[in-house]
């Protein structure tokens, strides 16, 4: 009993010592949840513990990280990344954007209050799936930063699924045991008036005034090339089939090519400035344009390209074919003509930069003047900047090269827009399965990831950039420092003292400290965990007090549906911490606010509800 004893005061430490690193955020993530669970297998190896299954082991504590949850969150941050690399939701979020067009401040509300009412009646996780890359792509259609909209799409969620009884598994969970260890029947809405108010509470709080305490949070290379604008000269050559052939101008300009500017247009030895006045493009034009980076991706990406990388103008003066690149998986890139590069002074087929290195020039970039030429009549002069594509190896190969410094963080890959179709309906099928409970969620994301995979939506290399260390460690220390607290029975005395310390006060103190002690440790065991640890606990008060059990039922219910305060409280937090850029400090700030309006709410409204 002593050993036990001396684990589990030691694993309040390790706990609380885990939590408040996170917090001060002076160690990465990684390092502190590997030290958590370091920490917690030296203690039950030194001070071992038994309980009724057997001793506990490592191997207790490691299982965490092939829990069926982390295993799901791991799948659809793959499967997410599959619908991004295809721009699969690109359309619906352009048709959001244009139905809100003048307010788009207000863009994302009625999306969030949708996923408040389909997450009352659907399992939360399948709802946010379904609309974190549209909420996404939302955000970067208005310019925003997606941390700015993917907190509130889970906190959302985690609101309306508290107010029916197949809102949450919690729910079902709590309803359940208090049927079979009491005369109380709940029904479907049979809380859904005070989990409605708590609700909406807890909404007006996320939409208005949440986002304010939201930090912009991007990635080093969302930073660097976000805060790009400037121009490249790119060219485009109109073939027979093209799909620019017979466009013609409209008031000066070409409206096919809205996100370029249209700088000439060669046809022949004849060149045609603008502005373009009765000028229709036809087979053997070649269109010079400034274009940014990202409108040149775009013109790449669109499953009938207006640029074609195999008929660049680069290949070799003797009619010599340049090799192909494998369609969808160009990669795009930044490059600096060097000092003293041997590619000064000359154009780019005199350079042989595509015969030495196999990358195609998509676009030239000069500080100084912007040329009025075609792109491969341009003379390279020492610092201009040359968008290039090519295969992920051939980039690469870049770093070794004299001629040209490669920008590293300007590495990306041009999205694969041909496979958009398959990609959304993978994730559909996902959603579809998941919701109709015909199989199990976990089941349904494996197999989503490879047949994203599989399909051609991804290869494995971007599959595994998309799996977030952070999440995964997180995960599996939180569910070790769970079983440590089950286990020692820490779980067990934090309820006994609970119920000891609000011994003869009223029925409203106790239900207002039951619902703040089970909404702090939802936040750091998982909620059913805590439901289950409760429920029986929340009865026997009720049966002390005279009152009916339906008020502290519900009161737990609510309560371990309040798990805003952290990122390991619920999965959906999980799902939307990677995508958002989150740190554990951000659902501190945003998060804690809210668990106590939702608990200053309900101690209101609680006691005259149920007419204490």
């Amino acid at each position: 009993m002593e050993s036990i004893d001396v684990a589990m005061a030691l694993t309040f430490v390790v706990i609380a010592a885990t939590v408040i690193l996170y917090a001060l955020e002076r160690y990465s993530i990684e390092i502190i949840a590997l030290g958590s669970v370091v920490s917690l297998a030296t203690i039950f190896t030194l001070f071992p513990v038994t309980t009724e299954s057997g001793r506990v082991t490592t191997g207790d504590f490691l299982a965490g990280f092939a829990n069926p949850a982390l295993v799901t969150v791991i799948c659809l941050l793959i499967i997410g990344q599959g619908l991004f690399q295809t721009n699969a939701l690109e359309g619906p979020a352009q048709a959001i954007v244009r139905w809100v067009r003048g307010r788009s401040h207000l863009a994302t509300i009625p999306v969030l209050v949708a996923v408040a009412v389909l997450s009352a009646f659907l399992n939360n996780t399948p709802v946010v799936v379904m609309f974190l890359p549209i909420l996404t792509a939302v955000a970067a259609t208005m310019g925003h930063s997606s941390s700015r909209v993917l907190m509130p799409l889970s906190f959302m969620a985690i609101l309306g699924g508290m107010t029916t009884l197949i809102g949450s598994s919690t729910n079902l969970l709590v309803v359940n045991y208090a049927a079979q260890h009491s005369d109380l029947r709940l029904g479907f809405f049979s809380f859904t008036p005070i989990g409605a108010l708590l609700a909406s509470v807890g909404a007006v709080y996320v939409l208005f005034f949440m986002p304010r305490l939201l930090k912009t949070r991007k990635t080093m290379a969302d930073e660097l090339t976000g805060a790009s604008g400037k121009q490249f000269i790119a060219q485009i050559d109109i073939t027979y089939g093209h799909p620019l052939v017979g466009v013609a101008s409209v008031a000066g300009m070409f409206p096919a090519l809205k996100d370029m500017t249209v700088r000439l247009v060669q046809r022949g030895e004849q060149p045609i400035l603008p502005p373009f006045e009765n000028v229709t493009l036809s087979p053997g034009d070649t269109v010079i344009v400034a274009a940014t980076r990202t409108a040149l991706a775009n013109a790449l990406s669109r499953r009938q390209p207006l640029m074609d990388p195999e008929n660049s103008g680069q290949t070799g003066e003797n009619g010599g074919e340049q090799a192909p690149t494998a369609p969808g998986s160009m990669t795009l890139a930044e490059v600096v003509v060097a000092p003293a590069s041997r590619m000064m002074g000359r154009t780019l087929l005199q350079s042989g930069f595509h015969a030495e290195t196999g990358c195609v020039v998509m676009g030239i970039q000069r500080r100084s003047r912007m040329p009025r030429m075609a792109m491969n009549n341009i003379r390279l002069e020492a610092g201009d900047v040359l968008l290039v594509g090519g295969s992920a190896d051939q980039i690469a190969s870049l770093r070794g090269n004299r001629d040209v410094l490669l920008l590293d963080w300007s590495t990306a890959e041009v999205p694969r827009r041909r496979y958009a179709p398959r990609a959304l309906a993978i994730f559909l099928a996902v959603v579809g399965l998941s919701a109709s409970g015909l199989i199990p969620i976990v089941t349904a994301a494996i197999a989503g990831t490879f047949a994203m995979v599989a399909s051609g939506c991804l290869n494995v290399r971007q599959a595994m950039r998309a799996i977030d260390s952070r999440i995964f460690m997180l995960v599996g220390a939180s569910l070790a420092g769970a079983v440590a607290l089950e286990t020692t029975g820490g779980a067990t005395a934090i309820a006994a003292t609970l119920v000891s310390l609000l011994k003869g006060q009223s029925p409203t103190v106790i239900l207002s400290a039951l619902y703040l002690i089970v909404m702090v440790l939802t936040n750091f065991l998982s909620n059913n965990a805590a439901a289950v640890l409760f429920t029986p606990i929340a009865i026997n008060m009720s049966n002390q007090l005279g009152q009916s059990p339906e008020a502290f039922v519900v009161c737990l219910l609510l309560a371990a549906n309040s798990s805003f305060a952290t990122p390991i409280g619920y999965q959906t937090n999980l799902i939307i911490m990677g995508p958002g850029h989150y740190r554990f400090s951000d659902f501190i700030r945003a998060g804690t606010p809210l668990s106590l309006i939702l608990w200053v709410t309900f101690s209101l409204v609680a006691p005259w509800y149920y007419g204490f």
